[in-house]
């Protein structure tokens, strides 16, 4: 069978969004969950998976539905006796956005408890998609599950696809997140970074430095830097691709993660990294004029096929 799916792995929280007086609006949301949501908008005939651990909680059990509502499963998953999912309030300043987290014990951070499981989850996709902050809910041993089993998922014929999404606050030391980021980066096909995160990281001063250091690791680099354009490293060049500037925009929230949502879905349609980069550029503007991180379905293909 040909490999058709898409899988990311990582943590999906309760998201707390849209405050109005003591009253909040309660969705669902995550760095890798966004951009597979994206994803899957913009290829919807790929089956779509995402690959985490659940709790067995009332709010867990929504969750699960939200995403079959939605067409996107949970592959094997773990549930979790006892555990619960993460929780997150935005709150915004104009459309700039600060987060505040409940998360410490959330059931995500035993999402390769059961290597078996995670290796089948993997199994049979056209790509698999994780981040800085996958890597990040995970002791080491766990960290090292799961880069076996993406290892894995490369060598059975999946593209694969990593933004380091530096946190730090997520990390016991800015070396110990050099380490892993660095070690899932020799597991990567597209690497999808922030430039800002990456100067914060490794010290690079500009993008162009960024899209150099990757491009000796991944043999594709898309550095991301806000409403600057994007820079693409691939096949031994570099070129620029301009972001698409909101004159008012809404709410922040999951724009990088639609920007990769929308490349990734480019690329494995046969669009070339720039066409791609355009396409995302256009994406990740339509989700900064709604609020939260998952815009609806039409208007990502809207944007998208401009």
């Amino acid at each position: 069978m040909a490999a058709n799916g898409i899988a990311s792995i990582g943590e999906c929280m309760l998201e707390l969004s849209g405050q109005s007086g003591p009253n909040w609006r309660m969705g669902f949301a995550g760095d890798t969950f966004n951009t597979l949501w994206a994803l899957h908008a913009l290829s919807p005939e790929r089956p779509a998976i995402y690959v985490s651990a659940f709790g067995d909680d009332p709010f867990s059990r929504d969750q699960i539905d939200f995403f079959a509502q939605n067409g996107i499963g949970i592959g094997n998953s773990p549930i979790i006796a006892g555990a619960r999912p993460g929780l997150y309030a935005i709150t915004l300043t104009g459309a700039e956005r600060a987060f505040t987290y409940w998360r410490s014990d959330a059931a995500a951070r035993q999402l390769a408890s059961d290597p078996a499981a995670l290796t089948k989850s993997l199994e049979n996709q056209a790509l698999v998609y994780f981040s800085g902050i996958t890597l990040a809910i995970l002791e080491g041993p766990a960290r090292k599950t799961l880069l076996e089993a993406v290892a894995r998922a490369r060598a059975a014929g999946s593209l694969v696809a990593f933004d380091p999404n530096y946190r730090p606050r997520l990390w016991p030391s800015r070396e110990t997140a050099q380490a892993a980021i660095l070690e899932a980066l020799a597991v990567t096909d597209i690497a999808l970074p922030t430039f800002p995160d990456e100067q914060m990281l490794f010290g690079d001063a500009t993008p162009q430095a960024t899209a150099e250091r990757l491009g000796k690791l991944v043999g594709e680099v898309v550095v991301k830097n806000g409403e600057q354009p994007a820079l693409i490293a691939a096949s031994g060049a570099q070129q620029t691709v301009g972001a698409v500037h909101v004159a008012a925009p809404v709410d922040t929230t999951g724009a990088g993660d639609s920007f990769n949502g929308g490349y990734l879905a480019a690329r494995i349609a046969g669009h070339a990294p720039a066409d791609a980069a355009r396409r995302a550029h256009r994406v990740a503007a339509a989700v900064v004029q709604v609020r939260g991180a998952l815009a609806p379905f039409e208007t990502l293909r809207g944007a998208f096929d401009i």
